[in-house]
Formats: C-alpha cells, structure tokens, sequence
C-alpha cells in the first residue's frame, strides 16, 4: 500500500507513503479537510456546481445544495484534490479528495489504486449523499472510517445515530470532527491508519490461515 511520489519539494522519497482517499457527498468538507491538513500547497480541480439548489436535506433524505446559505454558488471538485502530511518522521500520507458529483465518479477507480483506506466525510443535513462512497468501499473491502463534519449551523446527531441511519457494517468508525481544524483533521487521520492498519492485518492472518 505504499508509494513513492516526488513532488520536487525535496521530500524524502525513501520514506513511507501511505495514500489516503478523502471521500463523501458534494460540499462535505472534502476540499476544506485536505486544505486544513496538508503541508503543502493543496492541488485543487474545482468548478461552480451549475444547477439550481434544492436546499439541505434532514438526515437521511436525498437532495444536495447547488449554493451555500448565503445563495453562493457552491464549488464542487472535479478530479481530485491533492495534499500530503507527515504522521512522524518516515512515514507520510497523500491525500485524494474524489469527486463528490455522481458525473465524476469514473475517476475513484483510479484514485482508489493502492490506497491504504478513506475516510468519508458526512453532512447531517445531507448524510445520504455518503451512500455511495460507503457502498463503494463496502464493496472493494477499503477501510474507511466515518468523520461527521461538525460545523456552525449543522445538525447534531451523535456517532450511534449516523451509523445506524448510513447501515454501516458493524466496527466501521464513526468520528466527529470539524472538518476546517488541523488538529482535528490529523485526529481522523491517525484514526484511520490505525484502523486500516488492523483491518488489513487481520485479512493477511485469515488469507495464510
């Protein structure tokens, strides 16, 4: 699961990269957690969302907004974000924020080549528009954990809420965090590696057993 990638910073290129998707329904906070984390200045592929907005949605229906609250059009990622952290020296992880429109999704099968795990970040307000991505990792046995976007304004629903209302299958983390918050931000990360950590751990011992 791990890669090398020179991206003439002068980073160590004999350490260990991990590369981790940032996944979830449009205007999740997929572009705002890859910015607040990454060390470098993030690569970001966005456009203008074109159609008109439905207006936030309770937990569990459908129905994404086109503009924010305040009627601005709202950006949405069209290929990929990109950044990078250092967890400690030696070993760094590259973030991939995949597209959250349905007419984008031919690029997470690429994105998803040797990824370590994700994390799919939730919107109370649109908590059904993470189906997808859970389906997808659900279904390609990727690791991911849950991070529920806590922002001002958002709806407050606790992790045994959002679990149940997303079906995930029993162990998958759920985690609260703000999604614009460094601190935060590496929290779900570390989170996540030490869970895909264990998840393909316990997959090796069950393939030689």
């Amino acid at each position: 699961m791990a890669f090398a990638y020179n991206d003439g910073s002068g980073a160590d290129d004999s350490a260990l990269a991990l590369k981790i998707l940032v996944a979830g329904g449009p205007g999740a906070g997929k572009t705002t957690l890859v910015g607040a984390v990454s060390e470098i200045r993030p690569l970001r592929t966005e456009e203008l969302v074109s159609e008109p907005g439905t207006g936030p949605a309770p937990l569990g229906e459908a129905g994404a907004a086109a503009t924010t609250g305040d009627g601005v059009p709202r950006a949405t990622t069209v290929a990929m974000d990109f950044g990078r952290i250092t967890v400690r020296s030696g070993l760094g992880l590259y973030l991939f924020g995949t597209p959250g429109q349905e007419r984008f999704w031919f690029v997470w099968d690429e994105l998803a080549h040797g990824a370590l795990g994700a994390v799919v970040l939730a919107d109370t307000q649109r908590l059904s528009d993470c189906f997808p991505a859970v389906d997808y990792f659900e279904h390609r046995r990727i690791p991911f954990v849950v991070a529920v976007n806590c922002f001002p304004g958002a709806r407050s629903f606790g992790a045994h809420e959002v679990s149940r209302a997303l079906d995930l299958e029993r162990g998958t983390p759920v985690l609260l965090c703000d999604a614009r918050d460094r601190d935060s931000g590496k929290e779900v990360l570390v989170r996540l590696v030490e869970y895909a950590g264990r998840m393909h751990a316990a997959r090796l011992l069950e393939s030689v057993g």
